[in-house]
């Protein structure tokens, strides 16, 4: 879409932008050309649109994973390249077994998915970020890429439906 125009819509309330995002879906704008802006955080079924797609969970358990390897090698790897016979102790412990591979497992898992979701969120992000200061008051805004011969008509049915405000957007750096 080449020919396009980036509005953004804000609303008071829940049940407007609810009704605006399914507006803007009968009239063709797909779930990937728009971007819901909101000082709080709104359930996506809430609004009518997809869940989002994490992959913190796969992160976290990759993490899990390579500390299991971890403290299996600590407690079998070691003793296996440096033996050390101690007075009738066994050489592999299974109690010490299981508490080291234990702690490894909870590191790796803790650790991969505080770095999973910085991963997943884009986080830092140097490109110009859209912002409203109304956002902050509460309001939500709904920012949307739209054809340019039908402008005209998207934003009246939005204010139709309850929008305050539908204006071109234009990104800005914070």
């Amino acid at each position: 879409m080449s020919d396009s125009t980036m509005l953004l819509a804000l609303f008071e309330d829940i049940e407007p932008a609810a009704n605006g995002i399914e507006r803007l879906h009968e009239m063709g704008i797909a779930d990937d050309q728009m971007n819901v802006i909101s000082g709080v955080p709104i359930k996506d079924t809430i609004l009518g649109r997809p869940s989002a797609l994490s992959h913190v969970s796969r992160i976290a358990l990759t993490g899990a994973i390579l500390g299991f390897l971890l403290g299996a090698f600590l407690i079998w790897g070691t003793p296996y390249l440096f033996p050390l016979h101690v007075g009738g102790q066994p050489l592999y412990p299974v109690p010490q077994f299981l508490i080291i591979v234990f702690e490894m497992t909870m590191l790796g898992l803790m650790g991969f998915a505080f770095l999973g979701m910085f991963v997943d969120s884009g986080f830092p992000s140097y490109t110009p970020k859209e912002y409203v200061r109304e956002i902050s008051d509460g309001k939500i805004a709904v920012l949307f890429r739209c054809p340019s011969g039908e402008e005209r008509k998207i934003v009246d049915a939005l204010k139709k439906l309850g929008a305050e405000s539908v204006n071109p957007a234009e990104a800005r750096q914070l």
